[in-house]
């Protein structure tokens, strides 16, 4: 008898959770041109596909979520509403949940736009609006609260994408200023790093360019990744702020040749061979929703939008990868 993976009796159970084991052949649908499988919020469902592109399981969440992730019990971690985070099992029972609620002085809306489960079962969860990352225990005691510096105060756009690195530092993308700051657990700014316009002007929309920043990753070299938003580029600096690798808008082709026009570059993913996996938003479905690219700038994959994956990503999970992967 065939002995399955830790992924592969996760993903059976979600499976058998939606359809039961009668249905599936059946019923199973496809996303189409499909290299990994993944957990996805896209066009009002969260989905979990396995890497030929079978759909596995759905959940109705008609929020455009910031970030997601697949938890090692299977369960997953994802922002359902503006304000709240939900922690759903293949069974789609809603077993924890954080919604952020305003602390004066802050008297408007909260957004979240970033949440990491640790180890020891607590959450963290960066708050716009109230400019702090929290560390919440699983009976939503606050443990921990790290103040942001923010010179521009914003509910929507104070943060984007927050992680933590290994150092036990946090590096937040601030969208609102255009900005990456590093904070120690005490709130201290340690580092920061401003975004710039370069030859292009700002313009607006969806496929305009600015300095809105998405996401940001700490690398094993050091040096951090950024996934600049509506800068419509991934690139790599130093600490001293030098850029060290890019990938510019138009600069990567896809397969027949054509640029790979991109737009708002939102959740990133470093695989343990060195490519990145990155989603460009509203591009079009004439783009790429994914492209992975190796640090050659060659296209290894690109995966147009289609019946179940849109063109508005803004969070994916890989999952059944090889090694840690940065993200």
């Amino acid at each position: 008898m065939m002995k399955l993976s830790r992924q592969q009796a996760i993903a059976s159970l979600f499976t058998a959770a939606l359809l039961g084991p009668a249905a599936l052949a059946s019923t199973m649908q496809t996303s189409t041109n499909s290299r990994y499988g993944m957990v996805v919020q896209s066009k009002g469902k969260v989905t979990r596909i396995d890497k030929s592109g079978n759909i596995l399981w759905q959940y109705d969440c008609a929020y455009n979520s910031h970030d997601i992730r697949l938890l090692p019990n299977g369960n997953v971690l994802v922002t359902t509403q503006p304000s709240v985070i939900e922690e759903i099992t293949p069974e789609k029972k809603v077993v924890w949940s954080w919604k952020g609620k305003a602390v004066a002085p802050h008297d408007g809306p909260i957004e979240i736009h970033s949440f990491e489960r640790l180890e020891n079962g607590n959450t963290i969860v960066s708050e716009s609006g109230n400019k702090r990352i929290i560390e919440v225990d699983p009976k939503g005691t606050i443990v921990h609260s790290i103040a942001l510096t923010v010179e521009k105060p914003d509910w929507h756009r104070d943060t984007r994408r927050v992680r933590r690195t290994d150092k036990g530092t946090f590096l937040v993308a601030h969208e609102g200023m255009g900005m990456v700051r590093e904070y120690d657990k005490a709130g201290k700014v340690l580092w920061e790093h401003k975004l710039e316009l370069g030859a292009e002007p700002a313009t607006p929309g969806a496929n305009g360019h600015g300095v809105s920043i998405f996401n940001v990753l700490s690398l094993k070299n050091g040096n951090v990744l950024i996934g600049g938003g509506n800068n419509n580029r991934v690139y790599e600096v130093d600490r001293s702020g030098k850029t060290v690798w890019s990938i510019e808008r138009d600069e990567l082709k896809a397969p027949d040749g054509k640029a790979i026009h991109l737009c708002w570059i939102t959740s990133l993913n470093v695989l343990r061979n060195g490519n990145m996996v990155f989603a460009t938003a509203f591009a079009g479905a004439d783009q790429p929703i994914f492209v992975e690219v190796n640090r050659k700038k060659e296209v290894v994959w690109a995966k147009y939008p289609d019946a179940t994956i849109g063109d508005d990503v803004c969070a994916f999970w890989l999952t059944d990868i090889r090694g840690s992967v940065i993200r």
